[in-house]
């Protein structure tokens, strides 16, 4: 019996000890909440060490619902409830959450809190892309965002949270088009998408949104028809208002009780259908442009307490044995065509209605009434403005095609005359190289475009904010496997994205201490470099030190470039670090062959990085040799010195440009002793002179057809072609200037 009952004490003990762990693991989770969304006053009550959320008093801004250890409920409404007048997607002071918040690590906390069932957070200022992480959250049934600052489109993945029933984002920044996949949700009840920026037509495929009690979409840029929506038996609020439909009115579900159209561009004749929503309370189709005149029914069902039909185009009369429900309190019938008399259950004395039906040309208060030739031509009115407006489309296209026209004869021209030039050009240089015994037909057949640029014209992804936690899952913690190598600006992994996309990850461990904003200048300021031949920046992560005040750690995500270097692509060597920028080892090649320029701009936030390079192990501070800087660090010369190595193949020794240099001078002097004449076209020039002889040679070599690299004496004599092709240029330029002069 002993054994038994420390048993079960050792069991008992277990089921304690977990609970308090469990509830304590809560509790931090919330604390954590509580840091990321910068301490708001709302959540003053969980400032004590010693408090319970779990049993904090329940407010109307914070709510907190437990059973037992498990969260149900997450509660909290902020006071950041100002809108600036334009927002960019970045950080506003005072209005949004600062610019050190991360959307994704704020969800990836908040998923962990895996019970919950409610979540309600409303103007706390979050602002970001919502991540796709949020339906890590399975058992959530109420999911409230709004009035923040969230932009970009509706995750799909929200569709497979089954138990969702209930799902507001009403006033945020959404931007793209609303979502097709709202059928795929099993539960989901009440939809409200208000005040945000969606654009494009609503999808046909929300008429199988069979749960749906209520759709809220106003006040957004959606356009085209009303989707056919009578297969949703259960739908009761429809509201649109304010969008750019210009479609017909559709046909209804019977179960609706409020119908709100108002401000759109609504065309053709209220349907007779509408006169047997017997459940329709509430019906407002105002500023529209509905014609015809509206059906008697919809005065007289049994529940209709609102009816708005001001600001349209009906037209014709109503019956004078028009009866009104005794529910009936609004009507708005104003700026209409409407003529004939006012109906007397619409007189504004009986049963307390409230009847505006001035802007007509009704018999009763002529005052306010249009006179009735107003009314009876306002057909011929219409017919004769969309004429108008017809007439002034054509003409408008007309003067667009007019001026195009004489764009494209400005172009043509331009281009003949620079045809015209580069023939002249050609024939003059051709007469003179055939007196030398050279062509210059290689030069001029070398102008064709590579395929692999055109491959680099692709649209590149745009430029985002990644928080720590989704690179270390990306890399599995920055695990050995994913390491790629460390160089003199910090460590490079190699990460996948829970999408799938491989990315490369370089560690940067900054020198100095920036604060945020600075370094958010120079981050901004880097994501703006795009080329398709610049290895592409997809986003940074910023670690911050503990006070969040200054930087010292930065992580920059760049597309994963598999093919290797153009260095080890040409020799498959690794060859040794040369004194400059540029080298054959930062230019990587994809699987198209693509080359990309990697590391590019890294100088905008690590400028001490670049002020030495380690040799060996020995530091080579460069700017303490001015001349040094010119002749090999410039830029444009070590980019020679790269066409040289795709010239020469594999380099011979580790020494770099120097010795290449003083291998092409020996080669230069055996040409000479076997009587053939090559003038020192590289010795004494500038680097950019450099770059203009070596394009020439790079040319004129890719263009003859051979089965190896050109040998050293062919550069050169290539060298020499281009030297003489230089001078006699500039000979003519001398000559014409000459001529100009005298």
């Amino acid at each position: 019996m002993a054994w038994h009952l420390s048993i079960i004490v050792m069991v008992t003990t277990c089921l304690i000890l977990f609970s308090i762990g469990e509830q304590s693991s809560q509790s931090e989770l919330l604390q954590q909440l509580r840091k990321q969304l910068e301490y708001p006053r709302q959540l003053d009550a969980w400032g004590s060490p010693s408090s319970d959320p779990c049993y904090t008093k329940p407010t109307a801004v914070l709510a907190v619902t437990c059973e037992g250890n498990a969260i149900r409920e997450l509660k909290i409404i902020g006071d950041r409830i100002t809108k600036p007048p334009k927002f960019s997607g970045f950080s506003v002071p005072n209005v949004t959450l600062s610019e050190a918040f991360v959307l994704d690590s704020f969800v990836t906390t908040l998923t962990r809190l895996t019970t919950l069932r409610v979540v309600i957070l409303v103007s706390l200022g979050l602002w970001g892309p919502l991540p796709d992480k949020i339906h890590r959250l399975s058992s959530l049934e109420v999911l409230d965002l709004s009035s923040n600052f969230l932009y970009g489109s509706i995750p799909p993945k929200l569709s497979v949270m089954s138990k969702l029933h209930t799902m507001t984002l009403d006033g945020n920044y959404f931007n793209e088009s609303v979502p097709d996949w709202l059928d795929l949700f099993s539960n989901l009840t009440v939809l409200r998408l208000q005040s945000n920026q969606l654009k494009g037509s609503i999808p046909a495929s929300i008429g199988k949104a069979a749960m749906l009690t209520e759709l809220a979409l106003a006040g957004n840029s959606i356009s085209g028809d009303v989707p056919n929506l009578g297969s949703l038996n259960k739908l009761e609020m429809l509201d649109l208002r304010d969008n750019e439909l210009d479609g017909e009115l559709p046909e209804m579900p019977t179960s609706v009780v409020t119908i709100l159209l108002s401000k759109n561009s609504l065309k053709g004749e209220i349907p007779e259908q509408f006169g047997q929503l017997n459940r329709l309370q509430h019906l407002d189709v105002s500023f529209n442009f509905l014609v015809g005149s509206p059906p008697a029914e919809l005065f007289a069902l049994p529940n209709i307490s609102y009816l708005n039909l001001a600001a349209n185009m009906l037209s014709g009369s109503l019956l004078s044995s028009l009866t009104c429900s005794s529910t009936l309190g609004f009507v708005d019938l104003s700026t209409n065509r409407l003529t004939g008399d006012l109906p007397s259950c619409l007189n504004g004395n009986l049963n307390n209605k409230v009847v505006k039906f001035d802007g007509n040309c009704f018999s009763v208060d002529p005052a306010h009434q249009h006179e009735a030739k107003y009314c009876q031509q306002s057909h011929k009115g219409r017919g004769s403005n969309k004429d108008v407006g017809l007439v002034v489309t054509v003409v408008g296209i007309l003067f667009i095609m007019l001026v195009l026209s004489l764009l494209l004869m400005a172009s043509n021209k331009r281009s003949c005359h620079k045809v015209l030039a580069e023939q002249q050009f050609q024939q003059k240089h051709t007469q003179d190289n055939s007196i030398s015994g050279m062509s210059f037909e290689p030069l001029v057949n070398a102008r064709c475009i590579s395929q692999a640029v055109k491959l680099g014209t692709q649209m590149q992804p745009s430029h985002r904010i990644f928080s720590l936690e989704e690179l270390k899952e990306a890399t599995k913690c920055f695990e050995r496997s994913a390491f790629l190598g460390e160089g003199a600006i910090g460590k490079l992994y190699k990460g996948k994205l829970e999408n799938g996309t491989l990315i490369a990850i370089r560690c940067l461990a900054l020198h100095q201490r920036y604060s945020i904003r600075n370094l958010k200048l120079r981050l901004d300021l880097l994501a703006k470099l795009r080329h398709p031949n610049l290895v592409c920046l997809l986003g940074h992560c910023i670690d911050s030190a503990v006070d969040e005040s200054t930087v010292k750690r930065v992580f920059l995500v760049y597309e994963y470039v598999p093919g290797g270097t153009l260095s080890s692509y040409l020799s498959g060597i690794i060859p040794g670090s040369l004194s400059n920028r540029l080298k054959s080892s930062s230019i990587l090649v994809d699987e198209h062959h693509m080359a990309k320029l990697s590391d590019y701009g890294l100088s905008i936030i690590t400028e001490e990085i670049y002020k030495h390079e380690v040799i060996g192990q020995k530091k080579k501070y460069l700017q303490n040799d001015p001349a040094e800087m010119e002749n090999l660090e410039d830029d444009v010369c070590s980019f020679g010195f790269i066409l040289l190595e795709v010239l020469m193949g594999p380099k011979l020794h580790e020494k770099g440009g120097p010795f290449i240099l003083k291998d092409l001078v020996v080669s230069m002097s055996t040409l000479e002793e076997r009587d053939q004449v090559v003038d020192p076209v590289i010795i004494g020039t500038s680097s950019q002179d450099s770059l203009s002889i070596v394009v020439s040679i790079m040319i004129k070599c890719l263009s003859i057809e051979c089965s190896a690299r050109p040998s050293i004496e062919e550069v050169l004599w290539n060298l020499q072609y281009a030297a003489q092709v230089q001078t006699m240029a500039d000979s003519d330029q001398r000559s014409e200037v000459s001529s100009q002069a005298s």
